[in-house]
């Protein structure tokens, strides 16, 4: 009888993993069929028209890019001068140096003669204390202000230049990344292509810069990584951004802009409140509170995504620092979850509630735990005897094919729309990093989220760890 009950109980654990698997590989092809089509409608609709004299008027949209700095002195200057540079009007530059250690500051006073200012604030806006403003007499600087405060994290600093700003729209990035010069032409374009949605937020994808020729704050020469860990991560960024955030993109259910380039409309980003100073994932949860805002009141709305390669930003190369960047992924993403959990199943918010949120919660959050507890529970049945070694077999091998066949899709779909690439001997790398990612390098990202679920769960004190970068002031 316990044996046959046993028998059942193995029966359902094995059904679970088939339907599980079975539902995951659906939805990846339906991604990356409807990645392509937003792809394909993207360059089409871009083919037509040529914005960049209008954008280029004194009369475009206004921005407001806003870069928090913290001990960014080797960098600061020459990251500064690449936001600078880009090909558009109606925009400034605002660095938030939050309670550097180091001489970021300085550096940006001297390089850029700067002068403090004095400049109203609002009182009942929540954020660490202001300890000056700092502009440029020079008209070649005019686009630039400093603020310094007083160390508040990434977010209350990005929320301190949200306030100071009066500009229709904001652009959150890391100072450390490097925008192409026609960017904003891009994003501001996005805001203003629809005319039955409003666009609250443009967001785009994440180019790897490690190894590239940069200089004097512009992309001279794409190359290849040369640091294995950076490969992995090229590989793991083109099938997350490409096919991932561009389908979600087509659906209009789009849950996350990445923290490294992300623009809002400024109205709606301050009626929410700015980003959240107590989550470490605040570029999740800003996109979840503006997107409740606006189904809340029955607003017509939507989200852009640009495919272009605009934004190129360093990834870690040490296996330290890139797992202690992945445990805080892992923290904030359960963070948001649970603080937006009555969206779960919630047909008030439409796909968000059917669609994107269970997405996020079965595959983005729970996979990684079942994958982890799902190895523990093959070696105890393989010591118990009970292994059922075909399924495992099979389920193993198409799960292994399935993903490689992802992964070849995503760098030749690369190759065919944007072919940053181009040598035979790069696709070729890439195409081996897909052999062996399941095996290398994705175990090593399932024990980042497990030990960032663990801390979070478990209220484990931890923060955003420390991020240390070679910066685009070296050339080769």
């Amino acid at each position: 009888m316990s044996g046959g009950v046993f028998d059942i109980i193995l029966a359902y654990i094995n059904i679970v993993f088939f339907v599980f698997t079975l539902i995951l590989f659906i939805m990846f092809v339906c991604m990356g069929y409807f990645s392509t089509r937003n792809s394909i409608h993207y360059k089409n609709k871009n083919s037509f028209g040529d914005m960049s004299k209008l954008m280029a008027s004194p009369m475009a949209p206004s921005i407001t890019i806003v870069a928090p700095a913290y001990n960014e002195g080797m960098t600061i200057v020459e990251n500064i001068r690449s936001l600078m540079s880009l090909r558009y009007v109606n925009y400034e530059v605002m660095v938030v140096n939050d309670g550097s250690k180091d001489d970021t500051l300085q550096k940006m006073i001297d390089a850029y003669d700067l002068v403090k200012i004095e400049q109203e604030i609002d009182p009942n806006w929540k954020s660490k204390t202001i300890r000056g403003i700092y502009k440029s007499p020079h008209k070649a600087f005019s686009k630039l202000t400093v603020i310094d405060k007083e160390n508040g994290g990434k977010s209350d600093a990005l929320n301190t230049g949200m306030a100071l700003s009066s500009n229709q729209y904001i652009g959150c990035i890391d100072v450390d990344c490097l925008l192409l010069p026609d960017a904003l032409l891009h994003v501001v374009k996005s805001f203003f292509q629809r005319s039955e949605k409003r666009v609250i937020a443009v967001g785009g994808v994440i180019r790897v810069a490690n190894s590239c020729v940069i200089q004097g704050g512009q992309l001279e020469e794409i190359r290849l990584p040369t640091n294995w860990l950076a490969r992995f991560q090229l590989l793991e960024y083109t099938r997350s951004f490409i096919l991932g955030r561009m389908a979600w993109g087509r659906i209009d259910s789009l849950l996350i802009i990445s923290g490294a380039f992300g623009f809002f409309d400024r109205e709606i980003a301050l009626a929410v409140g700015g980003y959240d100073t107590n989550t470490v994932g605040e570029d999740m949860e800003i996109v979840f509170k503006m997107r409740r805002y606006m189904h809340e009141r029955k607003l017509p709305y939507t989200i852009e995504y640009i495919p272009d390669p605009l934004c190129w930003t360093e990834v870690p190369e040490d296996a330290k620092i890139l797992i202690n960047q992945r445990d805080r992924w892992a923290r904030g993403n359960l963070e948001t979850l649970f603080k937006h959990k009555d969206m779960f199943f919630n047909p008030k918010y439409g796909r968000l509630g059917m669609l994107s949120y269970p997405y996020w919660f079965f595959y983005e959050w729970l996979a990684p735990i079942l994958e982890f507890f799902g190895f523990f529970t093959i070696i105890l049945f393989y010591w118990l005897g009970i292994l059922n070694w075909d399924f495992f077999i099979a389920i193993t091998a198409t799960v292994y094919i399935f993903s490689i066949m992802f992964s070849f899709y995503a760098i030749l779909w690369e190759v065919y729309s944007y072919n940053e690439y181009n040598k035979t001997k790069d696709i070729l790398i890439l195409m081996f990093c897909s052999l062996v990612e399941p095996i290398v390098y994705h175990p090593v990202m399932v024990y980042a989220a497990i030990r960032g679920n663990y801390k979070k769960l478990f209220k484990i004190k931890s923060g955003w760890g420390t991020q240390v970068r070679k910066g685009f002031a070296k050339t080769t």
